[in-house]
């Protein structure tokens, strides 16, 4: 079964989707690649899981009551 949608996002995606420069982007993937790898995930350097980053930066998860 092929996924229509990628499992990562790679930093030049992330910088054209929030249009910021690819340096920017490397510091945000960082950022949550460390958030991820305290709740015990295996990480790739300069990847990040598209569902992590699409709900941390656009909002889309659910607020925790």
């Amino acid at each position: 079964m092929v996924r229509s949608e990628k499992m990562f996002l790679r930093a030049e995606e992330v910088a054209e989707l929030m249009e910021v420069s690819v340096p920017y982007a490397y510091k945000l993937i960082r950022q949550m690649n460390r958030e991820l790898e305290k709740k015990g995930c295996i990480v790739i350097n300069g990847r990040i899981d598209s569902k992590f980053f699409f709900d941390h930066i656009y909002g889309t998860r659910e607020e925790e009551r």
